[in-house]
């Protein structure tokens, strides 16, 4: 049951992060991007205030930092892969 939980917000962050930055991922890349973005986040909870807010013991301050690290995550896709929200097609 934890893991079908960590899929579910793992696709809705991961969605939210590529629509924030301009991206249009299909279901099973968002899903990747948000399970990939909490590990980010996770180390990213850890530098800046010294506690791991893992999301798969769900909290909200965890989802947070989930979001977070996608965020991070789909800028450094857009860096290394040159997109911009002008590519996509109307």
């Amino acid at each position: 049951m934890t893991l079908l939980i960590a899929i579910i917000i793992g696709a809705i962050v991961g969605w939210l992060a590529s629509m924030i930055l301009g991206r249009d991922e299909g279901l099973l890349a968002s899903i990747v991007i948000g399970i990939v973005g909490s590990f980010i986040g996770g180390f990213l909870s850890t530098m800046f205030t010294g506690a791991n807010q893992s999301f798969l013991g769900f909290s909200w301050v965890g989802v947070f930092w989930a979001f977070v690290g996608s965020l991070v995550l789909v800028a450094l896709l857009n860096v290394f892969t040159g997109w911009r929200a002008s590519n996509r097609s109307v």
